[in-house]
């Protein structure tokens, strides 16, 4: 197995430099950064400086880490932070908006970046967060003695760092001094597999979306775009939700506004979206002075980083990618205690299924079940209330985690 991970990271690596250019924006923007970030490094790391690691994969993960990256800030004031990202989307968006003192694309994690990497950072402390954990990297941190520590951590029963036929990569978990888990059953999971360092502290990901709300400021364009009426905001979403969602705003019988956050927010995309709409639509970045957005029932917001502080404007959220792989962020609209939809593939996510076992979130697997929720929705506001403040106390109850993590620490 080790073989066979090293030979394809080493075939990839020289793929990408080859061709790597070829290919969509996402995959350019990865290549130009595997090549730029040894010499990053060099220009943003100061000598003689102790250094702490973050590792995130992308945005999601980013602001898990966020709260603890400012909690370490603060208390250990002589520490440069180190940030890396695995994705473009993450990096693009935060390398210059991020209170770390040091940005960067994770290199590849064959065996010769690992150790270029770790000898130009030297860091005495290492955090990943939740998933995107690199066996290399683990292995040599590992055998550097470098505390390394799991936030947010999930685990299941057929977790690939768990799998029979690897004993290497279960291995690799032993470069963890402690792990930061979200739950009980991840703990179990470890233990059972010879892990007693685990800690149960929660999702720090709660943390961070109370700082945000507490921050939400009144927007005046969704105040003159909401007008009173029941407002639907549906983030992150992509074509089988907009399908479902356009479907229902051209057929609905009922006053209602709705914002679109689409996770891409490209002009070919928007155009896609504007063309199923059979009512008056615009863009927020169309908004110019003196625009009426009363006359409008739906706007498309192609911007980002706005999404989380409308929800508070919310009466009803739809989360978006619930019928991929992976659904966008749950925790961003519970903290402002509104109802949830989202689609069916909710297993990976505990927020999600918690949530659901508890009544705030509803998932649905067509749009007939989309329409029968929604249309109770709107036309209950007792019901909206009741699985509002579900979402609410549970994100209540859950804030906490960074707290929980800082007790454990000592750098």
């Amino acid at each position: 197995m080790k073989f066979l991970y090293n030979i394809l990271l080493w075939i990839s690596e020289k793929f990408l430099k080859l061709f790597g250019n070829f290919f969509g924006k996402k995959v350019r923007d990865f290549t130009t950064g595997q090549k730029k970030l040894f010499s990053q490094l060099k220009t943003c790391l100061p000598p003689g400086k102790k250094t702490i690691w973050f590792h995130v994969s992308s945005l999601g993960e980013y602001e898990q880490a966020l709260p603890l990256i400012e909690k370490i800030k603060e208390k250990y004031t002589d520490y440069h932070i180190v940030l890396t990202f695995f994705s473009p989307s993450g990096y693009e968006v935060k390398k210059d908006k991020t209170p770390a003192d040091c940005v960067s694309y994770l290199p590849i994690d064959t065996q010769h970046n690992v150790k270029r990497f770790l000898d130009a950072v030297q860091p005495v402390a290492v955090f990943f967060v939740k998933y995107d954990l690199w066996p290399n990297f683990l292995h040599e941190l590992k055998n550097r003695h470098i505390n390394t520590y799991l936030i947010s951590g999930l685990f299941t029963a057929n977790h690939p760092f768990f799998k029979a036929f690897s004993p290497w990569l279960k291995d690799a978990l032993k470069a963890f001094n402690t792990f930061f888990v979200q739950d009980e059953k991840s703990k179990k999971v470890l233990q059972k597999h010879g892990f007693q360092n685990v800690k149960v502290t929660g999702d720090t990901r709660f943390d961070r979306v109370y700082q945000i709300a507490r921050t939400a400021s009144d927007f005046d364009f969704l105040k003159d775009f909401k007008q009173n009426k029941i407002l639907l905001i549906a983030g992150s979403t992509w074509p089988e939700d907009e399908d479902l969602l356009t479907h229902y705003i051209n057929e609905s019988p009922y006053d209602f506004k709705t914002i679109i956050a689409p996770h891409e927010i490209d002009d070919d995309h928007i155009t896609g979206i504007e063309k199923k709409l059979q009512v008056p639509s615009v863009r927020y970045m169309d908004l110019q002075t003196g625009t009426n957005l009363a006359d409008y029932k739906v706007l498309i917001l192609n911007t980002i980083g706005l999404l989380n502080k409308i929800y508070a404007g919310a009466d009803i959220v739809y989360v978006g990618n619930g019928f991929g792989k992976s659904i966008h962020n749950i925790q961003e609209p519970a903290v402002f205690g509104v109802p949830i939809i989202t689609g069916p593939h909710i297993e990976k996510f505990k927020e999600a299924v918690d949530l659901k076992i508890l009544g705030g979130l509803v998932t649905i697997h067509n749009y007939r079940e989309l329409k029968n929720v929604l249309d109770k929705l709107i036309q209950n506001p007792a019901l909206r209330s009741q699985k509002g403040l579900i979402t609410k106390e549970y994100a209540l109850q859950n804030a906490g985690a960074t707290g929980k993590i800082m007790k454990h620490l000592s750098l």
